[in-house]
Formats: C-alpha cells, structure tokens, sequence
C-alpha cells in the first residue's frame, strides 16, 4: 500500500488536530477544517488505510483516530514545519537571554524555566561549569615511567586538571620540560574557545611526533563529570495540565522520573530523530521505563566546538514538536548573535 501525498496531508492534519485537542480525529472533522479537495468519505477510506499502516490508531468503535507512535514520528521527521511565535513571546525570550548573556550557565537554567512557562511542559537544564572559560596559565609534563607521563594544566582560576597519558615511547624529564616551556609560551593567557584549527594544526606541526598531547590536552580542559554539572528542573507539575496523565498512577510515575534528574540528563543523550541542534525522543525510544508515555525534546547549545548546556522538554508523545522546535531555534539565532 502506498504512503502517498494526500495520505501524507491527511496524517499531518490528524497529528496536528489532535496535538491541539486531544481528541480523536474524525474524517468529518478534517473534511471541514481542512481544503484536502476530496470528501470525508475518502478521507475515511485513507484514514482506515493509515490505520493499517500503523500510523494511526482507533482508540474505541465507531470513534475518529488519534496517531501512533509511528505517525508521530513519520509527522516530527518529515512533514513537521516551524510555527509562529508571538511577538510576546519573542520579547521573552530576547529579554532573558540578553538579561543572563554574561553567564552561560545562568542563561540555560533561568531561559529554560522561562520556556517551561511558555510552552508548558517540564523543563530540565544542564550545564557543566567549564573550565573552558578559565585561561591557561601553566602546562607541564611530568614522567611517571617508561611509557606513562602525567599532564599538568593550571589555570588563571587556580583550577588544576591532572591527566594520566600513555606514550609509545619513553621521553626523558628534560625533553618534557621542553614541550612543556614551549606549550607554555604558545598557549599561555588562552581559553579552550581560543583554540582553532589553525593554531591547533600549527602547535601539532611544532611539536611532531608528540602532537597527540594536544589532543588530550584539549581533552583534559573539557570537564565532563557529575561533579561539574548543574541541573535544574522547571514545572514539575505542568504534566497534569494533560488529560493523558489525569490517571493517578501514571501521574504518579511521572513524578517519580523526575526524581531521577541524572537519568533524565542521560536519557536525553540517547539518538532519537535529530534535526539540527534538536533531538527528539518519542514514546517507547526513551530507555527509562517511566518515561514511555512520554516524549523528550532536547536542544543543546555549543560555544565553538564545545557543548555549554542542553535543555530538555518532557511532556506527553501529543506535545506540539513543531512550537518547541521553533522556539529553540529563535533561542539558538538570538544566542548566536551575542
């Protein structure tokens, strides 16, 4: 059976329908709201067709359908388009990020709360604290044995960063200290972000065969452990604005997931369908079990090449991707500009 265009429009106007009603669909309803130019009887007979290709589901006898999670994903990967912001919510969000610009950490967690006002799903925020945004003040070398040296990197924040490197052949204390004084010299009063291709490309030809310490060096700058995250969570309750969670126990599931805020930052790393800096998780792709009936939307905003922070939208599989995905792009085109 064939996926074809009127089919395709069909689906997308079911999704969208219901994403603003939660209600199942009829062909009645989509004869009417939408100008398909066919009757509702052959909407009916494509709607049973989609049905059979799994995109759409009946939840009762007799009652219109509502889309699985294959009809999510088929609308989220395919035939999802931007929606419109107001200019409220512009103002919003322009006024935030110019109000936390200084701070990146600030401007994740407080932008991210202010988006689980607006969209009104739960929010989580994740930032590391970087130490990146030090300057480099001393590298040096130490030989620990034959084959093994240890990379010292202090910063102008007092911040040491100790990294255990393993060689393929033995350098001696004096010809560390060379590499040392010399990574010192060219990399001194610099932060990660100023580090560029260029520079990297030109400090791996002056040191040879021993260019694969830049490489953890830079490693060694980007923390990335639990002790260097931050987490916020916003509008943990937002989720019994949804008639799919007025069930005690799944509201109660709900709430016990966003117990776990580790879980949920891991979670969101998980590959979904990526669209730019967007990656959306839906229904049973999440690995958390407390989290299948809901769906996962994550943005992650980078400095150079180096992730700074992530927010995540966790609301009902019937979230209106198409209005997160817009605001998170207007939110990366404002950050970009600064």
């Amino acid at each position: 059976m064939e996926l074809n265009e009127r089919k395709l429009k069909i689906l997308k106007a079911i999704v969208k329908d219901y994403i603003e009603t939660a209600e199942a669909v009829g062909s009645r309803t989509i004869s009417k709201k939408h100008d398909l130019g066919v009757s509702a009887a052959t909407i009916r007979n494509e709607m049973a067709d989609l049905e059979e290709l799994g995109y759409l589901i009946q939840p009762h006898t007799s009652a219109g359908r509502v889309p699985s999670e294959k009809g999510y994903k088929l609308y989220v990967d395919s035939l999802m388009s931007q929606s419109e912001l107001s200019d409220e919510e512009k103002i919003l969000i322009e006024s935030c990020i110019n109000k936390n610009v200084n701070d990146i950490r600030d401007l994740i967690h407080e932008t991210s709360k202010l988006l689980s006002e607006i969209t009104n799903y739960t929010t989580v925020a994740v930032t590391k604290n970087l130490v990146n945004q030090s300057v480099i003040k001393h590298i040096q070398l130490v030989s620990m044995s034959d084959n093994n040296i240890l990379l010292i990197v202090v910063t102008d924040k007092g911040d040491i960063k100790n990294v255990n490197l393993a060689t393929n052949t033995h350098l001696d204390q004096s010809k560390l200290n060379i590499i040392s004084d010399n990574l010192t010299r060219k990399l001194s009063g610099k932060s990660i972000v100023d580090l560029d291709e260029k520079l990297i490309a030109f400090i791996k030809y002056e040191i040879s065969e021993h260019a694969v310490l830049i490489d953890e060096l830079i490693d060694a700058l980007n923390f990335d452990t639990n002790d260097d995250t931050s987490i916020s969570l916003s509008g943990a309750t937002n989720i019994f604005n949804y008639p799919e969670f007025n069930d005690v126990l799944k509201a109660k599931s709900f709430l016990h997931m966003l117990e776990h805020k580790e879980m949920i930052s891991s979670m969101a790393k998980s590959k979904g369908i990526q669209k730019d800096n967007v990656n959306i998780i839906i229904g049973s792709d999440n690995d958390f079990e407390l989290a299948q009936d809901c769906s996962i939307v994550t943005a992650t905003y980078n400095i150079s090449r180096d992730l700074v922070g992530r927010i995540s939208f966790i609301g009902p599989t019937r979230m209106d991707y198409a209005k997160i995905y817009t605001i998170v792009n207007y939110m990366s085109l404002i950050f970009n500009k600064k």
